[in-house]
Order: structure tokens, then C-alpha cells, then sequence
């Protein structure tokens, strides 16, 4: 494959040629496993690890490469394997708070054109669950499509009304309907797929991401897991990672994700609730908290059946989870820096 066939453009080149010095070339990472990385470049794929000087150099979770990344890469004994010494710029990434307590950020893929939201009618549906896909997809840049998966377990009329509650949430994203066991909606999702694009795959574990991925490129290059009597799917992807399909579209696959957390989605949460920061920018007084203010724009649609008081609530538990977290990063990097000084004074005072 030429590097353009894996997604490379005039932006990433430029973006490369100031980072990528003599002896360096240009690769794409294309899997990671806990701490492990695949990179691929116009001859191959093979494994790579990250430079000691980048990982010194490396001042939080969100300067380690993700599967999507660019980066600069030395290879090693006839291009067997490679040192990664450097991350291209990224034009658009997928993030969320670290699962647990722990406040940080994960960094989970990048370069993405086009995320597939992924919901499946029988057991998955979840619109505040795809509130929060979608700040995370709209934070990042990158054009969310929603696709709800085993219509052949549900009727029309239960569709229809997936569908309303969808609309009713005031998300305006396009949205399929497929089956990967008659094929319905399939062809859909396969004419939006643009040759050196990027792709991912969202969603729950056993929504039938796996599935149709083989169903996309004509042939099983993934694994999937039996499905249980009742039609819910099970578990299958362990780990991150880019396949190109037969068309040439590129297509991230990646674990269910259990945990949403939110963190510094401002952007996000306003893209994603465009509606209710309309209806904001109208209230009377431009510090209204939507509470008891006259003239609360809010207020007044909620009343009047305009904007769906449940969406309300989500955006105000996200944005509260959102601006706690924040508060909570800002505090915890304030210390990690201040836990540095300390160690180079120390080590400083030692010589």
C-alpha cells in the first residue's frame, strides 16, 4: 500500500516534514495493546516500541500514539521492527476520562474522518448513552453517523419509535438502520465509505461491530463470538486496531467500552446540545441559570413541550460531570508539576 492508501494527505505531510529529521520515516499505528504498538508504512506492518527520549519527553497520557496516529519511526534490522520517535499533529482524535477513579485523560484513537456510533435495538438502546458517544465524537472533531444494528430482532413500529426518541433528544446526526443477518442497511454503510478514509466502530460489547466489519470487507478478517439464544452478542475485540477494506476505506474496530466518562468537553457538549445552546442565547438575561429568571428561554420550551426536559437533565448532568472532572485534572497536573520541581530541586541539592 502507498502511504496515501492509508490515509495520508497534504496536511499530515506538511505536519510531518517539520518533525520527521534525517534516518526517520513516516508510519501509521495501526494496533495497540497495552503499552504495544504495530506500525505500518507503504511495505508492511511490523511491531514498534516507543523511544526512551519520547517517553521522557512525554508530558501526559495524551502525548503516548493511538491507533490512527502518524508518527515517526525508525526501522531496525531490515525493517523488522521500529522505534517510534515522534507524533505527528493530530487533525482529529476520540478521548475520554481514564476509566475508575483515576482523573485523567485516555487517549483512545485519531485521524479519524467519520465515527459509526454503533446501537443495537434489541438490548443496547440507549439515548443518553448516545449523548454521550456523541460528545465525545463531536469534542474530537469528527463526524458522527449513527447506525442502529439488528433490526431483524425488532418491528417497524419499535424501530420508528427508536428512531423519534432519537430525533427527540434533538440529535441531528444521520442515522442507519441495518441487520448483519439479512444484510438490510449494510450496502448503506458501505457506499459512505470513501477510499483513504478513516473510519471507527463505537459502541457496547456485542452490538455486532466485529460482524460487520466482515460483513463490510466480504470476507471474515475478524473473529466473531457465538450469540447467545436471546440474540444478544457477545464480547469479542481485545484490542484497537486499523484494517484496510477492499474499497479502500480504513476501519478502526475497537473493545466495547464500559465507562463514558467526561472530561473538558465544552466544544463537545456544545456541538452535541446545539439545540438547548440556541434556546440559552435567547433568555433575557445572558447570566440566566434557567432556574426562576424572567423571560428564561429554557424554561419556556420545556414548559411548552419545545425541548425534551430528559435531554435537559442529560446535558446538565454531563456538563456538571464534565466541569468537575476538569476541576479535578487542573488540580491533579498542578501537583504532578509541583511534585516535579520538587525531585530536580532534591536531585539538584544531591550533586
Amino acid at each position: 500500500m502507498e502511504l496515501i492508501e492509508l490515509g495520508l494527505d497534504d496536511w499530515f505531510e506538511k505536519q510531518a516534514s517539520r518533525l520527521c529529521g534525517a534516518g526517520l520515516c513516516l508510519a501509521r499505528v495501526t494496533a495497540v495493546d497495552r503499552g504495544r504498538y504495530v506500525v505500518r508504512n507503504e511495505h508492511g506492518e511490523v511491531p514498534a516500541e516507543l523511544t526512551g527520549k519520547f517517553l521522557h519527553a512525554a508530558a501526559s497520557s495524551l502525548d503516548m500514539p493511538c491507533v490512527g496516529d502518524w508518527v515517526c519511526v525508525q526501522y531496525h534490522d531490515a525493517e523488522s521492527h521500529a522505534s517510534i520517535h515522534d507524533v505527528v499533529p493530530r487533525r482529529s482524535f476520540l478521548r475520554r476520562k481514564s476509566p475508575g477513579k483515576n482523573i485523567d485523560f485516555q487517549m483512545i484513537a485519531a485521524n479519524i474522518d467519520v465515527a459509526f456510533i454503533v446501537q443495537s435495538c434489541h438490548f443496547d438502546f440507549n439515548v443518553r448513552r448516545l449523548e454521550r458517544y456523541l460528545v465525545m465524537v463531536n469534542e474530537g472533531q469528527i463526524e458522527p453517523v449513527v447506525l442502529l444494528t439488528k433490526t431483524d430482532l425488532v418491528g417497524a413500529a419499535e424501530l420508528e419509535r427508536m428512531l423519534a426518541n432519537i430525533r427527540a433528544a434533538g440529535i441531528t446526526a444521520r442515522i442507519l438502520a441495518l441487520s448483519n443477518v439479512t444484510g438490510e442497511g449494510v450496502e448503506q454503510v458501505k457506499q459512505l465509505m470513501l477510499p483513504g478514509k478513516t473510519y471507527c466502530l463505537l459502541g457496547s460489547s456485542g452490538v455486532g461491530k466485529t460482524t460487520l466489519i466482515n460483513q463490510l470487507s466480504g470476507h471474515d478478517v475478524l473473529e466473531t463470538g457465538a450469540v447467545s439464544g436471546t440474540g444478544e452478542g457477545r464480547h469479542t475485540t481485545t484490542r484497537r486496531h486499523l484494517v484496510a477494506l477492499d474499497n479502500g476505506a480504513l476501519l478502526i474496530d475497537m473493545p466495547g467500552m464500559r465507562e463514558l466518562g467526561i472530561l473538558s468537553a465544552g466544544e463537545g457538549l456544545d456541538d452535541s446540545f446545539a439545540d438547548i445552546k440556541a434556546l440559552a442565547s435567547q433568555c433575557r438575561f445572558a447570566d440566566c441559570s434557567h432556574g426562576n429568571e424572567p423571560g428564561c428561554a429554557i424554561r419556556k420550551a420545556i414548559e411548552s413541550g419545545e425541548l425534551n426536559a430528559e435531554h435537559y437533565r442529560s446535558y446538565l448532568k454531563l456538563k456538571a460531570e464534565s466541569d468537575f472532572n476538569e476541576m479535578s485534572y487542573v488540580d491533579k497536573r498542578k501537583k504532578d508539576k509541583a511534585f516535579g520541581k520538587m525531585v530536580k530541586t532534591v536531585l539538584k541539592q544531591k550533586r
